[in-house]
């Protein structure tokens, strides 16, 4: 079984600046695993599913978590939310939403989809990694995973 500090962390996130700070405030928080990105669904769905550019196991190693922005150009982030929750060796990914969205109706769905957490994007960066340091303490040092979770 793979050290969860070892497993890979899929940020699906279209906006570089968010995905720079996101990834700044990951090594501020004390992060190790390794990073990969998507700029958007369609992109992140090839990955989940080997096509594409991502046919080869080692370029798309099963992730530990989904970070998931929800606007998204192509596929959206409800929909592969939704695409990934109902395929049986993906479903239990814990997938995060981090966006800058509060609708009320966009968390009700995330949550209906299976979403296993909704956080709102902190607007500056000393908030962003207290956020994220939280986030990795929670998922990352209390969370029981099931066993297989991270295999290949």
């Amino acid at each position: 079984m793979i050290q969860r500090a070892q497993q890979p962390i899929l940020i699906v996130e279209d906006s570089p600046e968010d995905f720079e700070a996101t990834t700044r405030a990951f090594k501020k928080s004390g992060f190790v695993n390794p990073i990969f990105r998507c700029e958007d669904g369609d992109e992140a769905l090839d990955y989940m599913f080997r096509k594409g550019a991502y046919k080869e196991p080692a370029s798309s190693p099963k992730p530990g978590l989904i970070l998931l922005d929800l606007n998204l150009p192509g596929t959206d982030g409800r929909e592969f939310l939704t695409e990934i929750k109902q395929t049986p060796n993906l479903k239990k990914i814990p997938i995060i939403i981090l966006t800058t969205s509060s609708e009320q109706s966009d968390i009700e769905k995330c949550y209906e989809a299976g979403a296993n957490s909704y956080i709102c994007k902190p607007v500056n960066i000393a908030a962003l990694v207290d956020t994220l340091q939280r986030m990795k303490e929670f998922w990352f040092e209390i969370v029981v995973f099931p066993r297989g979770n991270s295999d290949a």
